[in-house]
């Protein structure tokens, strides 16, 4: 997937811990008139989507390769997982 993000329309008050930017991607089964298919914008809060706040859309892209299946994720299985890495950063 490629997505183009413009960083002027980043909220700063929606850093983590100053310098992580939590963000929805989404992917959509048809493409726009631009050949995208993938959209970013600001994580929102249980709270703000049942208010249906408006959402802070941050980008587009687009899909450019795929196997054919798109996976929902787990998160208890991602939280099982554990991993240990020796990387610097």
């Amino acid at each position: 997937m490629g997505l183009s993000i413009d960083v002027t329309k980043i909220d700063k008050s929606k850093l983590v811990n100053g310098k992580y930017l939590n963000l929805t991607v989404s992917v959509q089964d048809e493409t726009n008139q631009w050949g995208q298919n993938v959209s970013a914008y600001h994580e929102q809060s249980k709270e703000e989507r049942e208010a249906k706040s408006n959402r802070n859309y941050l980008g587009n892209g687009k899909v450019f390769w795929t196997d054919g299946n798109v996976t929902k994720a787990d998160p208890k299985q991602a939280e099982a997982t554990e991993v240990e890495d020796d990387l610097p950063f």
